[in-house]
């Protein structure tokens, strides 16, 4: 919480309202998904931004040797803050300063077994961005709000997948989208 607090006065790493709400709004907001795939060992997490959700999930699974995260995050500034709480806490991260879309032709080979993101796009575009690790068994889970099912209905246009949305634990108008077999629907 003081890295965060030190950190966001020189750079922005939560919306400046949700400061005095940070634990409800932000780390148990995250820490719900890793209930959601409590066996997962290779997580990826893009736009990772002030570690929520992939931080907050890669610390409270730190005790699994076998547990490893990646986070994708393009602004150097955001990735100097993961880095300095993943020492402090000694957090099982690799943390990539890159675009996504860069990441993923650079990692063709990375199978995680759960691909999340929060507040980094509508689920349209973030299918787009996560489609080239959501393959085989891998699942996402992404953080939604209010306009979830307009979501969903938007990116059936152009995607076709299986979904179930739990309930944020957070948050009543809120739900966590898991989203499984993506394959882009014919032209």
């Amino acid at each position: 919480m003081e890295l965060l607090e030190h950190w966001q006065k020189t750079t922005n790493l939560v919306a400046p309202s949700t400061l005095p709400d940070v634990w409800s709004r932000h780390l148990a907001d995250s820490a719900q998904l890793s209930g959601l795939a409590p066996k997962a060992r290779l997580w990826l997490d893009l736009g990772s931004g002030g570690g929520f959700p992939g931080m907050v999930v890669a610390i409270l699974r730190s005790g699994d040797p076998d547990f490893r995260m990646h986070l994708v995050e393009s602004n150097h500034k955001k990735c100097a803050f993961l880095g300095q709480v993943a020492r402090a806490v000694e957090a099982p991260v690799d943390i990539h300063a890159m675009r996504i879309e860069q990441f993923a032709e650079n990692a063709q080979s990375l199978r995680p077994d759960v691909v999340s993101a929060r507040a980094l796009a509508p689920l349209p575009r973030l299918l787009e961005l996560a489609e080239p690790f959501l393959r085989g068994e891998t699942r996402g889970l992404f953080l939604k709000g209010r306009e979830t099912e307009a979501e969903i209905a938007s990116a059936q246009d152009r995607w076709s997948f299986d979904h179930a949305c739990h309930p944020s634990l957070t948050a009543d108008d809120a739900r966590i989208v898991e989203i499984t077999n993506l394959r882009r629907r014919p032209a």
